[in-house]
C-alpha cells in the first residue's frame, strides 16, 4: 500500500468538508506518495522528540492530530524548529498527516471518545461548526464526584474546576483549547462544561453564568483521538505495524 492510497483512505473517514476555515491539515510532509507504507507512529503533536524517534526506529509515517505546519513557513532552515523538523523528515523519507479540526468533528472523532469514555449519553453536537458535543450523563452526581470521573479517566495531572452552583446532569465538551464554546455550552442547556483550557475569566465568572467549569488539560482531553487513528488504520491494513507514542512534554512540579 502507498502513502497515497492510504491518505485517500483517511480523507474518506474524515473528509477535507469538516476541516475548520482557520485550520490547516491533511498532507504535511511526503517525500514520495508512491512509497510504500508499513509502519506507522500516531501521535498527539510532531515534536522534534516524535520525529526523532520515528526515524531511528524506521516508521515511513506519523499521524497527528496537531498539525505539523499550522502558520506558513516563510523559510526552510535549520534554525527554525518547524523547517528543522521538516529537513529532517524529508532526508529521512519519513512522511507525517495530520488531522486537525475534522478529527473533533467527526463521527468516532476526538468529542465523541470524550463522551464515550466518560459516559456521557444520547450526545449531538453543538457551537460554532459543530464542533462540540453535548449529552448527558446516567445519573445527576455532584460536581466533585464528575471532576473526580474526568481525572481517573483521562489521567490528567490536574483538574481545575469552578462550581456554576449546578449539580453536574447535561455535559457540553469540547477536546483541546475550547474557552471560546462556554457560551455555546451555556445557550445549549448545559449545567457543566469540559475542555483542555477555559480561560481565567471564565472560570472566575461560571457562578454568574450558572454553568460548571472543568478544564482536564488541552493534552488529556484529546490524546484519546490517537486510538481513533489506530483503529482507522488497522481497519484498513491488520497487518500495518501501528505504534501510538506519548507526545507530552509538559511537566507539572
Amino acid at each position: 500500500m502507498t502513502l497515497k492510497e492510504l491518505y485517500d483512505y483517511l480523507e474518506e473517514k474524515m473528509p477535507p468538508s469538516l476541516r475548520e476555515d482557520w485550520d490547516n491539515d491533511g498532507m504535511m510532509c511526503c517525500p514520495d506518495t508512491k512509497a510504500e507504507v508499513k509502519r506507522v507512529l500516531v501521535s498527539l503533536d510532531v515534536t522534534e522528540e516524535i520525529v526523532d524517534y520515528a526515524i531511528d526506529r524506521g516508521f515511513d509515517l506519523i499521524i497527528s492530530h496537531h498539525p505539523l505546519i499550522f502558520k506558513p513557513v516563510s523559510s526552510v532552515t535549520d534554525s527554525g524548529n518547524v523547517s528543522r523538523k521538516i529537513i529532517k523528515l524529508i532526508e529521512s523519507g519519513v512522511s507525517v498527516f495530520s488531522f486537525h479540526s475534522r478529527a473533533d468533528k467527526v463521527v468516532g472523532g476526538v468529542n465523541d471518545i470524550l463522551c464515550d469514555l466518560l459516559g456521557i449519553f444520547n450526545a449531538e453536537s453543538f457551537g460554532e461548526g459543530e464542533l462540540g458535543r453535548i449529552g448527558e450523563i446516567d445519573e445527576e452526581i455532584a460536581l466533585e464526584d464528575f471532576v473526580y470521573r474526568v481525572k481517573q479517566t483521562l489521567g490528567s495531572d490536574m483538574v481545575r474546576y469552578s462550581d456554576g452552583l449546578n449539580p453536574v446532569r447535561r455535559v457540553a465538551l469540547v477536546g483541546g483549547d475550547g474557552k471560546d464554546f462556554v457560551k455555546s455550552a451555556i445557550d445549549a442547556g448545559a449545567d457543566t462544561y469540559l475542555s483542555g483550557r477555559i480561560s481565567y475569566n471564565m472560570m472566575v465568572e461560571a457562578a454568574e453564568m450558572g454553568i460548571n467549569l472543568v478544564e482536564a488539560g488541552h493534552y488529556f482531553t484529546e490524546q484519546p483521538v490517537t486510538d481513533f487513528f489506530q483503529e482507522l488504520l488497522i481497519d484498513f491494513d491488520p497487518e500495518m505495524y501501528v505504534e501510538i507514542a506519548v507526545s507530552n512534554c509538559i511537566k507539572m512540579y
